[in-house]
């Protein structure tokens, strides 16, 4: 069942005039651009992140993203995902939004990188160079409301099914991640 414990007050932590760092296929820096132009119509690639975060009892925070989201609001999707800011190290910007999001902090391991784009209607596009990062931690989750309408711990057994029995609910880079999170996550953490 999700859960939807929020922190008080919880401060607006994301803005569309916020600059992103604009990389090239390799991952190369190449400039900043807003966060709102890099969204604009087919997208403009910039750097990205995901974070999976399971507990001990190899469960995964899933989050859905708020309904006032521009792009996949009200969509489930991995426990945290953000941008690094202009000038900001990649290291600094999860462990920013990890505990912005959800209140919590662990430590990270990196798993892969890919690039994607997925357009979402008229709304605008994610184009994104994007590292894949997994943890564990069984802390208290407290989610900021701006950036999270619900969240739940899911089995990856479950979590398949769901998505088996309706993509459509989970963000795009969500359903490409998965596989190789859920195939990999064990042997990144040794669990």
């Amino acid at each position: 069942m999700p859960e939807r414990s929020a922190a008080p007050d919880a401060p607006v932590v994301s803005s569309e005039d916020e600059l992103l760092i604009l990389v090239d296929e390799d991952d190369n820096e190449v400039g900043t651009l807003s966060k709102a132009a890099c969204h604009d119509g087919d997208g403009v690639l910039h750097r990205a992140f995901s974070i999976f975060v399971f507990n001990r009892d190899g469960e995964l925070l899933l989050q859905q993203r708020s309904a006032e989201k521009r792009l996949w609001g009200g969509y489930w999707s991995n426990s945290c995902c953000s941008h690094p800011r202009a000038g900001e190290v990649l290291e600094e910007a999860l462990h920013r939004r990890l505990e912005q999001e959800l209140g919590l902090d662990t430590e990270l391991v990196h798993l892969f990188t890919f690039r994607y784009h997925a357009r979402f209607g008229d709304a605008g596009s994610e184009r994104e160079v994007c590292s894949v990062w997994v943890g564990r931690s069984d802390g208290p989750v407290r989610v900021n409301p701006h950036e999270i309408d619900a969240w739940r711990w899911i089995a990856p057994a479950e979590l398949d099914a769901e998505i088996a029995a309706d993509p459509g609910r989970f963000t795009p880079w969500f359903l490409e991640e998965w596989p190789r999170v859920r195939d990999g996550w064990h042997r990144a953490l040794e669990v």
